[in-house]
């Protein structure tokens, strides 16, 4: 009998797409993360579905849009929100009954209560506590002042947030290993970077000086025919004076800290290769959401559905079954469609009263193109710290239409305007592609159980056009 494989997956907080070397875009160093994409599969149109930490996380360990149990924004702002319950479904649990031991290691965001043991994991470490601790008693005298823009870290290297992270995934990894008895295990990663505040030590820091970086493609913003939102959030932040002058050494600091991060898990997966378990572990990673990080002129994540924070990096290696330099051009949603595939690939047993918002992944990593498969994505946004706002996308190859509930909807043209510019909502000669991609949106929200479109007064902007 075959043995099950391993599954390594490693999450990382905010990570544009653009900014990993491997998509040719943004002039990032990311060696161990391009080799590992060599030597799988490299997904070029993976989307989140609703780009705020700890709903897409939530959604990750269930499977299912956050709509569809109230997980609309992150509960550690303060609101009163829901957040997913223990006795909710989890993937983790039905590996547990294919033989697996799983363990979890970072960032949770799923509950403010119950940690991961609660939802199928065998072994949890609260890497971020661990480090907190261990840097009051090491550097007591330690203090960081620039707040959310970042600054140069002091630490030495391997006692930074990253690489203790690494380190001490790697001990859980060996542990889980050895639990394990020739059964597979599965670990889950979560590094926190490189979620703002960036803070690099000198080294990677060294390595991109600010009057290097290039402005982004969509920096030039007016916000002429754009929602509100939009300018306010940079009020909000205070930052609605920035130039690039002002940008580049914060984006200077954002590539460096995903320069330190991809060393750190370089050092995670040399980890998997001491441990001789490399050619039968699957190996992914990807992050919850990007980060606009000066795109737009605009600070963080929220209140937007552009690329910057939509778009995010997927790559799945698999020895022996995924051929190395793999690539797929097919729409993926990265944390409804990688619940399907784990279960796929662990060969569980079918869920019965659950189901799951995404498709498995597993015959596009076999190198299939398989019938009927979507040709677009949709995300949602519903709020944070700046109040409530609702929006959703659906996203093809050639359009985005955002539906912005409140306020003026946006229709971005992605073949001429890749770094959506121009919002072209109100174009004559758009009118039938509008009332298609309204329709379309619809049908995937009610199906998903999206509450928005339950409601016959919402229903009715898309379906009947009662939208300005």
């Amino acid at each position: 009998m075959v043995q099950k494989p391993n599954m390594l997956i490693i999450m990382v907080d905010q990570l544009r797409y653009d900014c990993l070397g491997y998509s040719n875009q943004a002039p990032v160093l990311t060696p161990h993360l391009d080799k590992l994409a060599s030597e799988g599969m490299w997904f070029d149109r993976a989307y989140n579905h609703i780009p705020i930490c700890g709903p897409a996380r939530q959604s990750f360990v269930c499977g299912r849009r956050a709509e569809a149990f109230g997980g609309l924004w992150n509960f550690s702002l303060g609101m009163q929100i829901g957040a997913l319950e223990p006795t909710s479904y989890s993937w983790a649990r039905s590996l547990q009954g294919a033989g697996y031991r799983n363990g979890y290691i970072g960032k949770w965001d799923v509950h403010p209560t119950y940690d991961p043991t609660h939802y199928g994991y065998d072994l949890f470490v609260s890497s971020d506590e661990k480090y907190r601790e261990r840097t009051k008693a090491q550097y007591p005298e330690l203090a960081y002042t620039e707040g959310f823009f970042g600054e140069i870290d002091p630490l030495p290297l391997e006692d930074t947030r990253t690489h203790q992270t690494a380190a001490m995934a790697t001990a859980l990894m060996k542990q889980l290993s050895e639990e394990s008895a020739g059964s597979p295990w599965q670990l889950r990663v979560n590094f926190q970077e490189p979620h703002l505040p960036c803070r690099p030590v000198a080294e990677f820091a060294a390595m991109y000086p600010p009057e290097s970086i290039p402005e982004w493609g969509s920096f030039r913003e007016t916000f002429a025919n754009k929602p509100y939102i939009q300018s306010q959030q940079l009020r909000n932040w205070e930052i609605e004076h920035y130039d690039w002058a002002d940008w580049a050494p914060i984006v200077a600091r954002y590539y460096a800290i995903i320069s330190q991060l991809d060393d750190a898990v370089g050092k995670l997966l040399a980890g998997l290769d001491a441990l001789g378990q490399s050619e039968n572990t699957v190996v992914i990673f990807t992050t919850d959401h990007g980060d606009m990080c000066g795109g737009h002129r605009m600070l963080d994540k929220h209140y937007v559905l552009y690329e910057d924070v939509v778009k995010v990096p997927l790559i799945v290696r698999w020895p022996g079954v995924i051929a190395p330099g793999s690539r797929c051009e097919q729409f993926v949603q990265t944390l409804l469609d990688l619940p399907p595939t784990l279960l796929a690939i662990s060969e569980a047993e079918p869920l019965v009263d659950h189901r799951l918002h995404g498709e498995s992944l597993l015959p596009l990593l076999l190198g299939a193109e398989p019938a009927g498969w979507r040709e677009e994505v949709v995300a949602s946004f519903n709020g944070a710290q700046f109040g409530l706002y609702t929006q959703r996308m659906i996203r093809t190859r050639e359009w985005k239409y955002i539906w912005n509930c409140t306020d003026v909807d946006e229709l971005y043209d992605m073949y001429h305007d890749p770094h959506e510019l121009h919002n072209v909502i109100h174009h004559p000669a758009n009118k039938t592609v509008l009332a298609e991609l309204r329709k379309r949106l619809y049908h995937i929200l009610y199906e998903d159980g999206d509450g928005i479109v339950q409601n016959d007064w919402m229903r009715d902007q898309l379906l009947e056009g009662r939208k300005g």
